[in-house]
């Protein structure tokens, strides 16, 4: 059963992750936000591809569900942390640190 101080601390284990204030919610990011924390600690936010999101949705759907807005059609999923071991937190975080990582094209 993963929690939020486990996700912190894996989280600022990957290269370059800062930690930030986001409105009411801590957000860890790299180029951009991939993850944020809710309050209490029990559930966070991730950055996933539609694809990663579908994926980890289909084999955990007790764990994670698409975000209930527009952000949700875009990838970002959240995940009740008690229902994630560690390895499984640890795996969507790199997923979600390498979707972060990526540059935002500049638009023209």
């Amino acid at each position: 059963m993963a929690t939020g101080d486990d996700l912190r601390r894996l989280a600022l284990a990957l290269d370059g992750t800062i930690e930030a204030p986001h409105f009411d919610r801590s957000a860890f990011k790299v180029s951009r936000i991939y993850v944020t924390l809710a309050p209490d600690g029990c559930s966070a936010n991730f950055s996933f591809s539609p694809e990663e999101q579908e994926f980890r949705c289909l084999m955990a759907p007790d764990a994670f569900s698409p975000v209930s807005n527009a952000w949700g059609k875009l990838g970002w999923t959240t995940a009740n942390l008690s229902r994630l071991g560690l390895a499984e937190l640890a795996g969507a975080l790199e997923a979600a640190w390498a979707h972060g990582a990526q540059k935002k094209p500049r638009r023209r």
